[in-house]
């Protein structure tokens, strides 16, 4: 035999009802099934305002939700509420329907599920805040820079400097007509060489990046990704990829990525570091006396799991003729 459900307290019930916010949701989620976001244009409020409203719902027994990818869906469905809760809302729903607050919840209503008939709206209305998650399901985390790569003109020679096992050649061999990945260790060239077999745009070439085995004025662009702290003089490096590079207007750039200046004094016995990053202001002026103008430095954010020191970027360009 069915137990059955006892009867709750009729005071959080009323003190539920007596937000006239509460009142609108409960009577718009009664008609149709809706998300937050979707609840949010609707009433006109901040989807953290809505969603506080819906917890004191929910928790109360008023709702009903359904899960719809990562989106949560609301709804109230007479038949499914307790009976105290159901007599409750018989008695207070027909004071609602007469209100002006009603008809333009009715009327925005009908915009919504317009909406979502008709295009995509409807979707990035149920999951507007949680996108970022929606589109790093199901395309990746790292798509956007990747993507962002394309703005690179196509005419450009790019010197990876420090290639390392060439990541950044990976990254940017599809969007440059050349890139030349140098490195002084022979391992590090030989595990680049097999990551990179089949790009034909991607040369190697081995050399201290205080003496970089290519011409003056060679390249459109250098890059040197967490490779300065190694360095016992990094202005010399810096010069030397002032000295390869064009100076044109459109090129003639270089890109800088390094450490924030950090205390893990560890880092020199186990990785062979000769500095512990770099200050902004400091690495600024190294870009600086190397020859470098139009020099900014900015922090690169961090991914939450990476336990190592911040990052920083910093660009300049050799002035055009």
């Amino acid at each position: 035999m069915k137990t059955p459900r006892r009867p709750r307290a009729l005071a959080p019930l009323l003190s539920s009802l007596a937000e006239p916010t509460r009142l609108r949701i409960l009577r718009l989620l009664e008609a149709e099934e809706l998300s937050v976001g979707e609840v949010s244009r609707v009433v006109q409020l901040p989807q953290s305002t809505v969603s506080r409203h819906l917890k004191v719902l929910g928790d109360l027994g008023w709702l009903t939700r359904r899960a719809a990818g990562t989106a949560t869906m609301y709804q109230v469905v007479h038949d499914d509420l307790p009976p105290d809760s159901r007599a409750l809302w018989v008695a207070v729903r027909p004071q609602l329907s007469a209100t002006a607050d009603a008809a333009e919840d009715q009327r925005r209503l009908a915009v919504v599920l317009a909406d979502r008939r008709l295009d995509s709206q409807a979707f990035f209305g149920q999951v507007a805040g949680e996108w970022d998650a929606v589109r790093t399901n199901l395309f990746g985390a790292g798509f956007t820079a990747r993507a962002l790569l394309s703005l690179l003109p196509r005419h450009w020679v790019i010197a990876d400097l420090g290639c390392g096992t060439g990541n950044a050649s990976e990254l940017l061999s599809p969007h440059a007509e050349r890139v030349i990945a140098v490195d002084q260790s022979a391992p590090m060239l030989k595990a680049a060489r097999k990551r990179l077999a089949g790009r034909r745009n991607v040369e190697f070439a081995r050399g201290s990046l205080d003496a970089l085995p290519l011409p003056d004025a060679s390249v459109d662009a250098a890059v040197c990704v967490l490779v300065l702290h190694h360095l016992e003089h990094p202005v010399t490096a810096l010069r030397e990829a002032a000295r390869i590079l064009r100076p044109t207007r459109a090129g003639g750039v270089a890109l800088v990525v390094d450490m924030v200046q950090h205390e893990r004094a560890e880092y020199r016995q186990r990785m062979g570091h000769r500095h512990l990053g770099f200050a902004p202001s400091d690495l600024r002026a190294m870009m600086t006396e190397a020859g470098f103008v139009e020099t900014g430095v900015t922090p690169v954010p961090g991914d939450p799991e990476a336990r190592g020191p911040g990052l920083l970027a910093a660009t300049g360009r050799i002035r055009g003729a």
